[in-house]
């Protein structure tokens, strides 16, 4: 049996020929000095975390406050996903769409094979097996990446189910094939820095062949391939070939004061409050709720529903805004320590900070570029994209569900952006097609999880996808419209929310966080029949009347506002989303232009 790999003093931990002969390809390719398989153990965990202290890429933080909680800080230049060096690489440009980078496949594999030949020389070379979802699933989803950095093994171990048990799972190729190289080697002798990157960069995708190609970042998305680019631009390929949705939502579960319950998944933006509303804690007595997941959700059709599974174990948070009055949840889920926490602040007793936190403002810290900081810097302390990354089971309200196969059966699905006017509080779509094109139209304020948006602007975001679609986006909207017709009434209710409403003073309409409670109660109460709506020019809104409003101290007439869809400002949106849905081409659905038709009618209509 060929378990020998070029590396490795001992047999490889596997008999599968066809991985060994894979990575035995890549060590001819990455000249590694040495190849590890990862087994996802926590001596594994401590033996990396004390190299990469020793070498200045971690900073071990105050054991009593944080135990077995690190920080790294990464280079300047690698902070957040690079979408103008993310390629979805398909024969035809038009299968790749408007919306992604192109290139042919063998084009940009010849372009990166010249980046990757001896990339990894000096280093480490990491076999990392991992799975997609339980590890229990009777068809799970498989992964291999191969990388150079241990904080990328370190961020695998908290995000997937790592190691070991996953490599026993593998047989034959029946995996997603990533590579990682982080594009520093070392030449003999050569000192290294703390944060090996490399100023070219490339994150592509090859839907065909499922492979993931990585190139100079160490960061995040770009370099946790299980992440974005497995999740979502790899697994939406799949779920069109399969017959199943990968989707950027929440997945939340809700429980009654009568004991039933309810799951909703959410797409949101990025910095739109998803992992707010997974971890909300509802101020209304007697509700609960439990998150399943906090960003990604596979979507199955079953006899009787449409069912999401998480396919991550973590959570890989942004920072900034966290505190235990917006978030008490991530915040209590970071307690037992165990994070990660990347381009944060430290504070001299050894802790971490970033702005928004609780209590007052530190006195001196050693800012995300490892600089001395105090309130009068006049710059941020911590990076606006910023991470935290702990394990699911750690969060006080993790449901059990995120462990079950099986996943969970959805009553809703709801699409929010950051709206400041136009899009009202909560309205349900009229039916599948229409909360198609309400997911389509999709549009936010601009975020930093991307290192080239300029913050504030609009941008367009169909179902939140838009940087993660793996193939053409007219024929995402496609697989969209036809799981609805396969799914007829076994699909969930569309909602679309808006918690981001403002009054002519700028002031926010709603006070949002916990008490969106009240918002979800009522699409309970809208699931089960049991209120009534205005039908408006976007779907049925919700009235005030039919809102629980006891002890919310907002005034009523900043509700109503909050509920009013504009027809005048609605028909500047449908102007704006037809001109950017006709811009996606040929392939975009006539029956999302028919609804868009519908809408524009209605907004006439209402405009009187």
């Amino acid at each position: 049996m060929a378990t020998a790999v070029k590396g490795m003093a001992q047999p490889a931990p596997t008999e599968n020929e066809e991985l060994i002969a894979w990575v035995n390809e890549a060590v001819e390719l990455f000249q590694p000095e040495r190849v590890v398989f990862a087994d996802g153990s926590r001596d594994e965990w401590d033996r990396m975390a004390a190299e990469l202290v020793e070498k200045g890429t971690l900073t071990k933080l105050n054991e009593e406050k944080r135990p077995n909680s690190f920080l790294a800080r990464s280079n300047p230049t690698d902070v957040a996903r690079v979408e103008s060096r993310t390629f979805i690489a398909t024969e035809k440009q038009e299968d790749a769409g408007p919306t992604n980078n192109w290139m042919k496949p063998a084009a940009l594999k010849e372009e990166m094979l010249s980046h990757f030949r001896g990339s990894m020389k000096g280093r480490t070379m990491y076999v990392v097996p991992f799975c997609m979802g339980p590890i229990t699933d009777p068809d799970p989803k498989l992964g291999v990446q191969l990388t150079d950095s241990e904080y990328v093994v370190m961020s695998m171990r908290t995000m997937t189910r790592m190691g070991q048990t996953a490599l026993d799972k593998i047989e034959g190729d029946n995996f997603v094939h990533c590579l990682h190289s982080v594009g520093a080697p070392l030449a003999e002798g050569e000192e290294d820095v703390a944060w090996p990157c490399n100023e070219t960069k490339y994150i592509s995708q090859f839907p065909a062949t499922k492979e993931i190609w990585s190139f100079g970042s160490g960061y995040g998305g770009n370099a946790i391939l299980a992440k974005k680019c497995y999740a979502l631009r790899i697994a939406s390929v799949m779920g069109k070939e399969e017959g199943w949705m990968a989707e950027h939502m929440l997945i939340l579960k809700l429980t009654s004061p009568e004991g039933k319950s309810y799951h909703i998944a959410g797409a949101f933006p990025s910095a739109c409050g998803k992992t707010n509303l997974a971890m909300i804690n509802p101020t209304l007595e007697g509700w609960s709720a439990e998150v399943v997941g906090d960003d990604i959700a596979w979507l199955n059709l079953r006899d009787d529903g449409l069912y999401a599974v998480n396919p991550e174990n973590g959570f890989f948070g942004v920072a900034p805004g966290t505190n235990y009055a917006s978030n008490p949840i991530a915040m209590q889920t970071m307690e037992p320590g165990n994070t990660l926490f990347t381009n944060v602040a430290l504070t001299d007793d050894g802790d971490i900070w970033w702005e928004g936190m609780d209590g007052d403002e530190p006195e001196h810290l050693i800012d995300w570029r490892g600089e001395d900081w105090t309130p009068s810097s006049g710059r941020d302390a911590a990076h606006p994209n910023s991470r935290y990354c702990v394990p699911i089971e750690q969060c006080p309200t993790a449901a059990a569900e995120f462990n079950d196969p099986q996943g969970v059966r959805l009553d809703a699905i709801l699409f929010g952006g950051r709206r400041a006017d136009t899009v009202p509080l909560v309205t349900q779509a009229y039916d599948w097609e229409h909360g198609t094109l309400i997911g389509a139209m999709l549009s936010s304020g601009q975020t930093a999880a991307s290192s080239e948006a300029k913050v504030g602007t609009l941008r367009h975001d169909p179902m939140a996808m838009l940087p993660f679609m793996g193939y053409a986006v007219g024929d995402y909207f496609q697989h969209w419209l036809d799981m609805g017709a396969k799914g007829g009434d076994r699909m969930p209710a569309i909602f679309l929310v808006n918690w981001f409403r403002r009054g002519e003073d700028g002031r926010f309409l709603w006070p949002g966080f916990g008490e969106n409670s009240r918002v979800l109660k009522w699409i309970v109460d809208r699931i089960e029949g049991r209120v009534g709506a205005e039908d408006t020019l976007v779907g049925h809104t919700a009235r005030t009347e039919d809102l629980d409003l006891a002890n919310l101290g907002t005034p009523l007439d900043d509700v109503k506002e909050a509920l009013y869809p504009d027809p005048d400002l609605w028909m500047e949106d449908i102007d704006d989303s037809r001109r950017y849905l006709e811009g996606l081409g040929q392939r975009v659905p006539r029956e999302l232009f028919e609804q868009l038709d519908a809408l524009e009618k209605r907004a006439e209509e209402a405009r009187g």
